[in-house]
């Protein structure tokens, strides 16, 4: 089939330039005359029935910006039809035959085929993506699990370092402060000051360590210090990493 006027395929749809179809229908009102009258006259809605673009062009006056409408082939059908003409008639036709080629079985399957692809492609990159990633965190789960998994509760002091590796300097002090501040850590002054609060120990961030001192003059005394548990490390370094 010859190509009387130019059919653009976008997003799956069949477009055709309404400025090469005023020029093939020898339409002698100027171009955005005919174009307005034609939207107004059949109410053609602009995004259903027809796209506007803007283009690039090249004038004595220097380059300037001209406007199109790409018209949906079942749009420039109608447009053909009303002009009432011998070369209305020869462009309905030849959309009409545009149409059953676009809606053929063959084409239905390579338009299939086409969309299979892209989304072969897509799926292919995200895949490549995500592997990637993976790779670029299996340090980090490594070490978390390393951590989470351990035995070894740290002293605050040590998780204040260890902060610090992960970008976060905030020191031993500031630390307990911060702790205490976000009811991690008793505030109130007396025997249980610094110690983990509730909440901390029903997360399983800290545990205690007690340790019996024998004093000279033969009493006993116990020293009660926290620490950071393995799930304790991995939750606040993540806790100051989502805040940074």
């Amino acid at each position: 089939m010859n190509e009387l006027i130019r059919i653009e395929e976008r997003n799956g749809e069949q477009l055709v330039s309404a400025r090469e179809l005023h020029e093939f229908l020898e339409v002698k009102t100027e171009f955005k005359i005919w174009i307005a009258r034609i939207i107004e006259k059949y109410n053609f809605i602009e995004n259903k029935d027809f796209v506007r673009v803007y283009q690039k062009c090249n004038t004595l006056g220097g380059e300037q910006e001209k406007v199109d409408y790409l018209l949906k082939i079942s749009t420039a059908k109608e447009v053909a039809m009303v002009s009432n003409t011998p070369k209305g008639k020869e462009a309905r036709e030849y959309f009409i035959k545009c149409e059953e080629a676009w809606n053929s079985p063959d084409m239905i399957l390579a338009r299939a085929n086409q969309i299979q692809s892209k989304m072969l492609e897509s799926y292919k990159d995200k895949v490549i993506i995500l592997e990637e990633k993976i790779e670029q965190d299996k340090p980090k789960v490594i070490f978390a699990e390393a951590v989470e998994a351990s035995k070894t509760s740290i002293l605050i002091g040590e998780l204040a370092k260890l902060l610090k590796q992960n970008g976060h300097d905030i020191g031993q002090k500031r630390l307990f402060s911060w702790l205490r501040e976000n009811g991690y850590l008793i505030k109130r002054q007396g025997t249980d000051y610094n110690m983990p609060t509730q909440k901390s120990m029903d997360l399983g961030l800290f545990e205690i360590k007690e340790t019996a001192i024998t004093h000279s003059d033969g009493h006993i005394t116990v020293n009660k210090t926290p620490k950071v548990t393995g799930k304790g490390q991995i939750y606040f370094i993540n806790k100051f990493k989502a805040a940074a």
